[in-house]
């Protein structure tokens, strides 16, 4: 196998025509990966996306060729797959305000130039679910915003318009499961490619503890943090430091690497119903 690209969570390995996608137990916030790993992180985001891939079946195809057929000594968190042309662009959906896109809104009174309502707060509700763009940036860097006349300029209206239903009709389907489940999801993101036919695919992960945000409805109430299931604990444990944001990152306290591992069983037997072993 070749090695072509090492990015904040995954190895992405060519082995004859197909690709091998690894999940390491890396983990990253604000686009730098921190030096501690996390026990497990790998298998789990693995096995929950899998998860999802099945439940999303009916929406969008995605890469998946095998489970199984990897080499042993990533085994469980590795997934053969199609090989694909990558969208260039980072497609993400949010339903509540949070993170990035409550810092753009309080900024601006906008998220990747959609006009949002006045007085909202941490945590509110949106109107409907949005589709908030961002570049994709190298490891180390930030990504940035994007309107959607930017990404038409990027990859033109036709698959603009297709990335923006694609990643809404995705984003509500994944909120519904999980709402049946006590979760709210406030925002994903999800990665896209073309097949050799020119048909956009699901790919890399969907849905998972990295790539969403997870949080107990039973305990939602704007204004504030949420409880999560998702790296929201580690983000504010990293608030509490001296650091700004930028790498390297900082050591995790054994506790705290615990306290994520916890959150990311947690949500995967909620969501799934299947016990962690």
């Amino acid at each position: 196998m070749k090695l072509l690209h090492s990015g904040k969570v995954r190895d992405v390995y060519l082995d004859g025509d197909d690709i091998i996608l690894v999940a390491s137990d890396r983990v990253s916030i604000y686009d730098v990966v921190l030096p501690t790993p996390i026990p497990d992180k790998g298998a789990l985001l693995t096995a929950l996306s899998l998860w999802w891939f099945e439940q999303l079946a009916d929406v969008l195809p995605n890469h998946v060729i095998s489970t199984t057929d990897v080499p042993a000594e990533f085994a469980g968190r590795a997934i053969r797959c199609r090989s694909l042309k990558m969208v260039p662009v980072e497609c993400i959906a949010r339903g509540y305000l949070v993170g990035m896109g409550l810092e753009e809104y309080n900024k601006t009174g906008t998220v990747s130039g959609i006009a949002l309502p006045e007085g909202l707060v941490e945590g509110s509700k949106l109107p409907e679910p949005i589709f908030t763009p961002t570049t994709k940036a190298a490891v180390g860097e930030h990504d940035e915003f994007m309107t959607f006349d930017e990404v038409v300029t990027e990859v033109g209206s036709a698959t603009a318009q297709e990335l923006r239903r694609i990643t809404l009709e995705l984003y509500s389907r994944g909120a519904a499961v999980a709402a049946e489940r006590g979760i709210l999801v406030a925002d994903t993101k999800i990665e896209l490619g073309w097949d050799p036919a020119g048909n956009l695919v699901l790919a890399d992960e969907v849905l998972t503890s990295d790539s969403s945000r997870y949080w107990d409805a039973a305990a939602w109430a704007p204004g504030g943090p949420q409880k999560s299931f998702d790296k929201q604990y580690l983000r504010e444990w990293s608030q509490t430091l001296d650091w700004d944001r930028t790498a390297p990152g900082p050591e995790i306290p054994a506790e705290v690497v615990e306290g994520v591992r916890a959150r990311y069983i947690d949500v995967y037997e909620r969501l799934t119903g299947k016990s962690w072993i």
